[in-house]
């Protein structure tokens, strides 16, 4: 009987969501020998190849891709069980501030992890704008934030850096209306560069909705009466990303950035900042071998 181990499967797993041996290793707090001779061992045990290193960039092979939801289950088994019986001393809370438009589809699989590894531990989830989360972080009140900016502030993170998009109503038409309806919230970091670029390239624009409730705006613009602009895999699925050639201006990136991981609090703090961290990391596409 062959027995497949944890620690194995952990760097196998680390390597399909990082891309790659040497951020699986830095992610594993392991060298990079050490991940390389694990993922070597688990396909001695199986007897098949998981990884394609046909090409610069490490794939997953068929079988390799089979084995990753696998891995997935297990490793959260795993640590849900040791959590469960043994980390009875993590208790506490733990706030954790995320803008709006960027909870999904990360953060409720973040804490569906985090609560399988801590149980008694409490998360709290506040959701709003970056400038209001900046200031409750820097009162104290908020342990952890993620924040949407154009830079990297004084003892932030960059979790990644995301294309800043058009977004309309599927096959609508606001957007070759000019004057053009555009609708933003009134908090919305993206909101006076977004018009200052509709500006800078001559184009009519008007505010169709002013709000303060995301819903209205979501509201507004799949009902094809306006168009906003969204991060790129953060928009609701009744939105729809208008491509190049519409006429509009490129928006740029904006950069996710996280605040208080570098110096946690305490351990729960820091345990949650790398969760987040993973979670973001895990979300970068990796190409997968046909052959």
């Amino acid at each position: 009987m062959r027995n497949l181990d944890i620690t194995t499967l952990r760097s196998f797993l680390a390597v399909s969501e990082h891309g790659g041996v040497t951020r699986a290793a830095g992610a594993l707090n392991l060298t990079q020998s050490a991940v390389s001779m694990q993922l070597k061992r688990l396909e001695e045990l199986l007897g098949i190849e998981l990884l394609d290193r046909s090409n610069r960039k490490i794939g997953l092979t068929g079988s390799g891709e089979q084995l990753l939801g696998y891995a997935r289950r297990m490793i959260a088994l795993n640590d849900e069980v040791v959590s469960r019986l043994t980390d009875l001393v993590w208790e506490g809370e733990v706030v954790l501030g995320v803008p709006h438009d960027i909870i999904y589809p990360v953060i409720p699989r973040v804490l569906k992890r985090f609560n399988a590894c801590y149980p008694r531990v409490k998360v709290q989830l506040i959701s709003s704008y970056t400038s209001g989360l900046s200031e409750s972080f820097g009162r104290g009140n908020i342990d952890l934030i993620l924040t949407t900016e154009s830079i990297v502030g004084p003892g932030g993170t960059m979790l990644a850096d995301v294309p800043l998009r058009w977004f309309g109503a599927p096959e609508g038409t606001a957007r070759k209306q000019r004057p053009v309806p555009v609708a933003f919230c009134r908090h919305c970091m993206f909101r006076p560069g977004v018009i200052a670029k509709l500006d800078q390239q001559g184009i009519d624009w008007e505010l169709a909705v002013d709000s303060e409730s995301d819903r209205t705006i979501e509201a507004t613009v799949s009902a094809d009466l306006a168009i906003t602009a969204i991060l790129e895999g953060h928009a609701p699925p009744h939105m729809e990303m208008i491509t190049h050639g519409s006429g509009l201006p490129d928006l740029g990136s904006r950069k996710i950035n996280i605040y208080g991981g570098s110096n946690p609090k305490n351990e729960l703090v820091g345990k949650l900042a790398e969760m987040v961290h993973e979670g973001f990391c895990a979300t970068r596409p990796m190409a997968v071998s046909q052959s």
